[in-house]
C-alpha cells in the first residue's frame, strides 16, 4: 500500500549510511520503525562498523576468527538483554561462512548478488506495460553499486516511465533489458571498505548521465551513476566533470568524510580547482562542498584524449604520405593482439591461440622438432618463473654431437 505523498517524510529513520523513507506501508507503521531504529543505533553505538551492522531488526554480526566471534555474540547478545531486547532463536543462524542479508550474500571475499535475484532477474520475461518496466527497473536498481554505467545502460527504460510518454517496446528497450539482466548475472565481488584506508574514486560525465567509481587500492567497493537532469543539459563540459566529483562525494559521503581521498578525473583543468582564484557562483557553492573533505583531485586520460593520440598518429602518417588500410584497422579495444601477446588495461599475457598451439604440441622425435618448440616457447620465457632450469633438459638436445634420446625428465 503506498504512502501518502505528503506523509513520507514522517516516515523517515537515520542510520549510519544515511537517511531512509518508507514509500509503502511497513508493519504497525507510527514512528515504529524510526523509534527502532533510533534505540539500536543508541545501543550498539560503540559496536557499530567494528562487528557489528544493524537495520531495523536486522543484526549481522562479523569477525576474523571463530574465537572472536564468539566474543562478539556474546557483547552482542548481552547487550539485547540488558536493554530488554530479545532475538527469536528460530530466526538466528550462528558460525556462517556467508550470510545471505539484505538481498546480499557476504562473505570473506566480499559482497556479491544473492544467487535467488540473479536467478529472478535472468527468468524475466520483456514488459509488456509500464508498470512491469517500473517493477523490473526496480529490482534491478537495488542492485545497481554492483553494475558499471547503470543509468546509461537503464536509459531506454527508464524513458518509459516519463509522464505522457507512450509504450513502444522497441529494440533499443530489449537491448537495454537483455544488457542489464548480463550486467547482474556478471556482478562483481565487492569489498567493504577498510577505515583509515586511502579512497580512489573515478568519477566521468557525459552527455547523458554521471558515473564514478569507488575504490581502496585495486579492489571496488561500490559503482554509482545518474542520468542528468534537464539544467544540466545547459552545463559547460567543466561543470559537467566537476558534478559528477560532487555527486560521487555525495553519495558515499558516509565513506568519505574524515578520510584521505584521491579524486581522478579526465577532465585536466579540474587539477587546479582547489587553487582556482576565479570561480563563477555554481562553483564557488560547490567548493564548500569540497572543502569539507581530504580531496586530492587527479588528472587521468579518457577516451578524448585517446582521440586526440589517434589524430596525432593518423596526421603524422599524412605527412609523410604513409596511410594505413581502413579494413586492417580497429579502434576503440578493451584488449588487443599484438606480436604474439594480448594487451589490455589489465596488463600482457600471452596469446591463447599460442598457448594452444604449445598444448598440443606432441612429444619431439628427433632435434629438429625440439629445436621448432623451443623457439616457440623461449617467445614467452619472461611469463615463466625459472624458464633456463625447466627447459635445461631440453637444451642439452641441442648440443653438438648429443645423441637424441627422449626421457622421462625430458
Amino acid at each position: 500500500m503506498r504512502v501518502k505523498d505528503a506523509d513520507v517524510p514522517n516516515t523517515a529513520f537515520r542510520t549510519r549510511y544515511g537517511h531512509f523513507e518508507f514509500l509503502v506501508m511497513s508493519f504497525a507503521l507510527t514512528n515504529s520503525a524510526a523509534t527502532f531504529m533510533d534505540l539500536k543505533n543508541r545501543i550498539f553505538k560503540p559496536y557499530l562498523d567494528k562487528f557489528v551492522i544493524v537495520f531495523i531488526d536486522d543484526n549481522l554480526i562479523y569477525s576474523h576468527n571463530k574465537d572472536e566471534h564468539v566474543d562478539h555474540l556474546r557483547i552482542v547478545l548481552k547487550t539485547l538483554r540488558d536493554c530488554q531486547l530479545y532475538a527469536k532463536f528460530s530466526k538466528c543462524e550462528f558460525l556462517l561462512l556467508e550470510v545471505a542479508f539484505m538481498g546480499h550474500i557476504i562473505s570473506a571475499n566480499g559482497i556479491m548478488v544473492d544467487p535467488n535475484k540473479v536467478q529472478t532477474t535472468m527468468c524475466w520475461r520483456s514488459p509488456r506495460n509500464v508498470s512491469e518496466v517500473r517493477s523490473f527497473l526496480g529490482l534491478a536498481g537495488y542492485h545497481r553499486r554492483f553494475m558499471n554505467g547503470f543509468s546509461a545502460i537503464a536509459l531506454p527504460l527508464t524513458k518509459l516511465l516519463r509522464k505522457d510518454q507512450p509504450f513502444e517496446w522497441s529494440e533499443d528497450r530489449q537491448r537495454s533489458f537483455d544488457q542489464l539482466k548480463q550486467a547482474l548475472t556478471h556482478a562483481p565481488i565487492l569489498v567493504q571498505p577498510e577505515s583509515g584506508k586511502e579512497f580512489i574514486v573515478y568519477s566521468d560525465a557525459s552527455n547523458s548521465g554521471l558515473g564514478c567509481v569507488l575504490m581502496q587500492g585495486e579492489n571496488v567497493i561500490a559503482y554509482a551513476s545518474r542520468q542528468l537532469k534537464p539544467h544540466e543539459l545547459n552545463f559547460p563540459t567543466h561543470d559537467l566533470e566537476l558534478a559528477a566529483i560532487v555527486f560521487a562525494l555525495k553519495i558515499w559521503r558516509h565513506y568519505l568524510y574524515g578520510e584521505k581521498c584521491h579524486m581522478f578525473t579526465d577532465h585536466k583543468s579540474l587539477k587546479y580547482l582547489l587553487t582556482q582564484k576565479d570561480l563563477n557562483l555554481r562553483q564557488r557553492r560547490w567548493m564548500e562542498l569540497l572543502n569539507d573533505y581530504d580531496l586530492v583531485i587527479n588528472y587521468h586520460p579518457g577516451k578524448d584524449e585517446n582521440v586526440e593520440h589517434l589524430r596525432i598518429v593518423l596526421q603524422t602518417l599524412g605527412d609523410h604520405q604513409l596511410y594505413a588500410k581502413f579494413s586492417k584497422c580497429e579502434f576503440w579495444l578493451s584488449e588487443v593482439a599484438f606480436l604474439g601477446h594480448v594487451i589490455s588495461a589489465n596488463g600482457i599475457m600471452f596469446d591463447l591461440k599460442k598457448v594452444q598451439t604449445i598444448l598440443d604440441w606432441r612429444p619431439p622425435r628427433n632435434v629438429s622438432e625440439v629445436r621448432s618448440f623451443f623457439s616457440l616457447a623461449r617467445y614467452y620465457r619472461r611469463f615463466v618463473k625459472g624458464f633456463p632450469a625447466i627447459a635445461l633438459p631440453l637444451t642439452k638436445l641441442l648440443r653438438k654431437d648429443q645423441p637424441f634420446e627422449w626421457s622421462e625428465d625430458r
